[in-house]
């Protein structure tokens, strides 16, 4: 991800989030991810995966193939978190890309 241009794009809450500037209760974080609970959760077990630093990744529509293992890490964080949180037989994941 090093050969990605510089990410142009205004901060978001994930960045407060991620600089510990807003406070979360963190399920999960290492040098790529971090898992953190909703705050406006929509189910009784609801946690957000993300990725630690953008590199033009704030969307999803805005992957490139430099992403990919990245965007494989999430997930493999978020079936990590599911796991931790006990949510056997299942779980649910979706992807929100934009405003709609």
């Amino acid at each position: 991800l090093a050969d990605l241009p510089p990410d142009e794009a205004p901060p978001t809450i994930f960045d407060k989030i991620i600089s510990k500037q807003i406070k979360s209760a963190i399920l999960y974080e290492d040098n790529d991810a971090m898992a953190f609970r909703d705050i406006s959760p929509q189910a009784p077990t609801h946690f957000l995966v993300i990725p630690k630093v953008r590199n033009g990744l704030t969307r999803l529509s805005n992957a490139t193939e430099a992403h990919k293992m990245l965007l494989g890490h999430l997930l493999f964080v978020a079936q990590h978190v599911a796991k931790q949180e006990k949510l056997e037989p299942g779980f649910r994941v979706c992807i929100n890309d934009g405003p709609d």
